[in-house]
């Protein structure tokens, strides 16, 4: 079981992580530092260094336990079938989340690592790194901000959310105003670290995304159900780790803010939101 000083120690290595290759490099960033992996998704020097730094740490806390980074990934997808191996334990790691905003020099990125035990999250990690918040959650012991433990109760307004343009746009044109009042205001930071980050603040209520990959979005949704909401798929079951990456998730620290949502959200026809057969 994760110990309170090796979480501690999680929280260190991120934060001398994101001070020793994040921090320098952001806004000076050269040419040849920013590459594209496939249309629209870039990948720069920043999170190769972060990434390796951090799995060199990680090792350290808990020798023999793998690490599946995101660009470890992306050299090797066999890795990811670590995650869903039962009894077996690995460390997930995003190591610059948000890397379209940072590499265009926008303040919100973020940095997050979660512990898989037998295909369970059952720690989370997120830094975000330009505001030195840091959100830590251990399966069954709590969430906590910046060291202050965090429960949320059902907002009395109506649930603001974080969500991708093109699914409020649908929302926009195809919801009666009674139905598109049930929800308040809208919006996306490309940033699911930062996200989660802000709905534990209370800053939004609940986020949804299609493409759930685990190092986006295992960590973020511990922290909500500790925090005493959920997250769930958008077929209606619990979100975990090891499932499809196109499931979809809603997720909320506040488990009636996800069951109001998910209900308005079923009355949009949205191609982005139907499950791809697998």
């Amino acid at each position: 079981m994760l110990s309170d000083g090796d979480s501690q120690r999680v929280a260190e290595l991120m934060r001398e992580t994101a001070a020793g290759e994040l921090v320098p490099r952001f806004r000076n960033l050269a040419e040849g530092d920013i590459r594209e992996k496939r249309p629209g998704d870039v990948v720069t020097v920043a999170d190769i260094a972060s990434e390796q730094r951090l799995a060199v740490g990680l090792a350290r806390i808990l020798p023999g336990v793998p690490v599946v980074g995101e660009e470890a990934v992306e050299k090797d997808p066999g890795l990811v079938e670590l995650i869903a191996r039962p009894g077996e334990r690995c460390w997930v790691v995003d190591p610059l989340d948000g890397t379209s905003n940072f590499s265009k020099g926008r303040d919100l990125f973020a940095m997050i690592v979660c512990l898989i035990e037998d295909r369970e999250t059952v720690g989370g990690w997120i830094l975000d790194v330009p505001n030195d918040r840091m959100a830590a959650a251990v399966k069954g012991r709590g969430v906590t901000l910046d060291g202050v433990p965090i429960k949320r109760e059902q907002p009395k307004r109506p649930p603001k959310g974080l969500i991708g343009y093109k699914v409020r746009k649908a929302f926009d044109k195809q919801l009666a105003p009674a139905q598109r009042r049930r929800l308040g205001p809208l919006s996306t930071l490309n940033c699911a670290g930062r996200e989660y980050i802000e709905i534990l603040a209370g800053t939004y209520d609940f986020n949804l995304y299609r493409r759930t990959k685990p190092w986006d979005h295992a960590a973020g949704a511990l922290m909500l159900r500790e925090a005493g909401g959920s997250a769930v798929r958008f077929n209606g079951e619990p979100y975990r780790p090891e499932g499809p990456i196109d499931g979809g998730i809603i997720s909320a620290a506040s488990p009636g803010v996800v069951t109001e949502a998910r209900a308005v959200f079923e009355m949009v026809e949205v191609p982005l939101l139907s499950l791809t057969p697998r």
